[in-house]
């Protein structure tokens, strides 16, 4: 795709100063407001270094602008013309950048954390100029396909996004939701993509490799031909059939039962006896990347455990001791986590959709000894949806940024618990305890 431009000469990018971008500000928020004005019109304009965060400047013009490490927090750019845009090292942090034209443009170091970029459009983009004998000239200063390389752009939502052919590496897009994008031969080489939601997404001949796929979502998302060589996938969630035609060469994935060194009831009673002789005695478990799906550790004793990455979908952990456990990015979808005693651990990046956590510990755990201090329980970014956790112990827990779509948490006693940035959609909260609970920024809570 292409804009044309006639004239046969390229044209120069004027530099604005202070008043003159404060002026069309004034007029585009006029025209916002149905007030007069005028649209804003930045077209092969230069602005660098400028402060517009927080300013409405939706369905605003900027074609070939450049928009060089400008502050632009919590900007509305929402339909706005950023075709062929120089966006280099500028901060969008929780911006909304909803169906924005991003063809061909540069964001190359820009910050996009929390961002809103549903539908967005970055495929490739170029602006030519005629050359007066009928032929097409593009411009030297363009970049053809959209580069978003080296970007932070960590919780970013970018669901819908169209993104193929697109240079996306070295990207952090922890947490982001990419949910059903375009990614059909994105080049996103050693990008940190920890926790992303890519349900549905097409990563069809998409270059992955050296990526990190850690609690990644991947269920329902087309990866044929795709290229995950060395790509780091423990702890992610997908359709093992989906892999069928990837390149998988160095990839690490999760390790086989039988790949430890002594059964699964040697390791666990190693552990027991480490845990009863204060680290004395034993061995202490690490069963970090491997698949125990189909096992039983209901009331086993794992207090500080090496879980991470661990696949547990479906395991029966009921009245299991897992305090002080490290079970970050662990699949444990439907796992059965009744009365489970959880105090103190890490459950970070966790996938627990339809787990069962009725009466579970949760609460922070006081470590006494030459230094004393507490160990806070943190589901930070975990995935909870439909989860229950009723009459769970929940105090002062730590849960930022969760997901607990549709949970129950009747009866939960959730006092003190930092929840900020949690999606509590259609969550049960009937009886439960929030005094004093940290509910900034949270979704879908009621007075």
């Amino acid at each position: 795709m292409s804009i044309a431009l006639p004239g046969g000469r390229e044209p120069q990018r004027k530099a604005l100063n202070a008043g003159e971008i404060s002026r069309i500000v004034r007029d585009h928020l006029k025209f916002r407001a149905k007030k007069g004005g005028k649209r804003a019109d930045f077209r092969f304009c230069e602005v660098t270094r400028f402060d517009l965060a927080g300013v409405d400047l939706s369905e605003a013009d900027f074609t070939g602008a450049k928009l060089g490490q400008c502050r632009l927090i919590g900007t509305r750019l929402i339909r706005c013309n950023l075709y062929g845009a120089d966006l280099r090292g500028s901060d969008f942090t929780e911006a909304v950048m909803d169906h924005a034209d991003l063809r061909g443009a540069c964001l190359h170091g820009a910050t996009l954390t929390s961002a809103s970029m549903v539908d967005v459009d970055m495929r490739e983009g170029v602006i030519v100029t005629a050359d007066g004998d009928g032929g097409l000239t593009p411009m030297s200063f363009d970049v053809t396909p959209a580069e978003m390389n080296a970007a932070k752009a960590s919780h970013a939502d970018l669901t819908r996004a169209k993104l193929s052919n697109a240079f996306v590496m070295q990207t952090d897009l922890s947490g982001a939701v990419l949910r059903d994008a375009n990614l059909m031969r994105v080049n996103m080489t050693n990008s940190d993509l920890t926790g992303c939601d890519l349900q549905g997404a097409n990563l069809t001949e998409a270059t992955l490799s050296g990526a990190v796929l850690n609690g990644a979502e991947l269920r329902g998302a087309k990866i044929d031909r795709a290229n995950l060589h060395n790509a780091n996938l423990i702890g992610a969630i997908y359709d093992p059939q989906s892999l069928e035609t990837a390149i998988l060469t160095g990839a690490r994935l999760p390790k086989a039962l039988g790949s430890l060194r002594t059964s699964l009831a040697e390791v666990l009673k190693n552990h027991e006896q480490w845990v009863n002789s204060n680290g004395r005695d034993g061995i202490r478990a690490n069963l970090s990347e491997i698949d125990l799906r189909g096992q039983s550790l209901a009331r086993r004793r794992l207090a500080a455990a090496i879980l991470r990455c661990a696949i547990l979908p479906g395991c029966d952990l009921s009245r299991a001791v897992l305090a002080t456990t490290d079970m970050t990015l662990c699949d444990l979808r439907d796992a059965d986590l009744t009365a489970a005693d959880l105090r103190g651990a890490n459950l970070q990046w966790a996938t627990l959709t339809g787990a069962n956590l009725e009466g579970a510990k949760l609460s922070p755990v006081n470590i006494v000894g030459v230094t004393s201090f507490i160990w806070h329980t943190d589901l930070s970014h975990a995935r909870l949806a439909g989860a229950c956790l009723r009459n769970a112990d929940m105090a002062d827990l730590h849960l930022i940024g969760a997901d607990l779509t549709g949970t129950d948490l009747s009866g939960a006693n959730l006092s003190g618990a930092v929840l900020r940035c949690s999606d509590f959609t259609g969550a049960k909260l009937d009886g439960a305890k929030l005094d004093g609970a940290d509910l900034t920024d949270a979704i879908g809570l009621t007075a």
